[in-house]
């Protein structure tokens, strides 16, 4: 049966399902690379997001989230892409309550908004229910206080951002963290997207680390390659 075009899925979870798979060391590579970005301070809050929709953010998200837990970092993975939420899927967590909530209700306190993953290190803040304003609500004071609160709190902060040329959620979270990556799709982002994509976080003062090239080739596995 075809799935409906509004349908989302669940992301695989490579890095926690195979230890041992070429796909999983890129990762791991990835998460090397983010570490050595900067000589000036660590990257602790990162932006994850790409120019369009399914290309692969999502999956880089939630797996770099998990190899930096293995590798003994409190990791908080936070899904921030408000309008179409996967990780709640992913992770096989309840959403009744997440981001969303904290945002709307100035004295509610994160602790009670992230839940614990199958990963050890690994927690998870999901969406929580949709609200009619994304935007504005990321882009409020209340946002960079829960940021600020998230970096005393973990090792680790991932934002699941949605693609960035289709709205400005990216650009107003990305202002506000160490680092963000551009994931890039083969066969599918065009080169006027990333070019536009690359516009958009550089107005935004974000500092991009680097792009993530998601693809698969011909006769290979699935890849993933990080270009600083």
């Amino acid at each position: 049966m075809a799935k409906k075009k509004s349908e989302i899925l669940p992301v695989a979870l490579i890095a926690a399902t195979d230890n041992f798979s070429t796909t999983t060391e890129q990762y791991r590579t990835i998460r090397t690379n983010i570490n050595f970005s900067s000589a000036d301070k660590d990257i602790q809050t990162l932006v994850i997001t790409s120019s369009g929709p399914s290309e692969g953010k999502s999956t880089t998200s939630a797996n770099l989230a998990v190899v930096f837990a293995k590798a003994g970092s409190k990791v908080l993975l936070v899904d921030a892409d408000l309008r179409k939420p996967s990780l709640a899927i992913s992770f096989r967590l309840p959403n009744a309550t997440g981001l969303s909530n904290l945002l709307t209700n100035r004295e509610a306190s994160i602790d009670n908004y992230y839940q614990t993953s199958d990963v050890e290190n690994l927690y998870v803040m999901t969406s929580g229910p949709k609200p009619p304003n994304p935007s504005e609500l990321l882009d409020s004071q209340r946002m960079v206080d829960l940021m600020n609160t998230m970096r005393e709190s973990f090792d680790v902060v991932i934002f699941d951002m949605p693609p960035v040329v289709t709205v400005t959620d990216a650009q107003i979270v990305a202002a506000h963290t160490d680092g963000t990556l551009l994931v890039v799709r083969e066969r599918k982002t065009k080169k006027q997207d990333i070019v536009k994509a690359k516009e958009l976080l550089t107005r935004a003062n974000a500092n991009i680390l680097g792009v993530v090239y998601n693809g698969k080739k011909k006769g290979d596995s699935a890849g993933y390659y990080y270009y600083g």
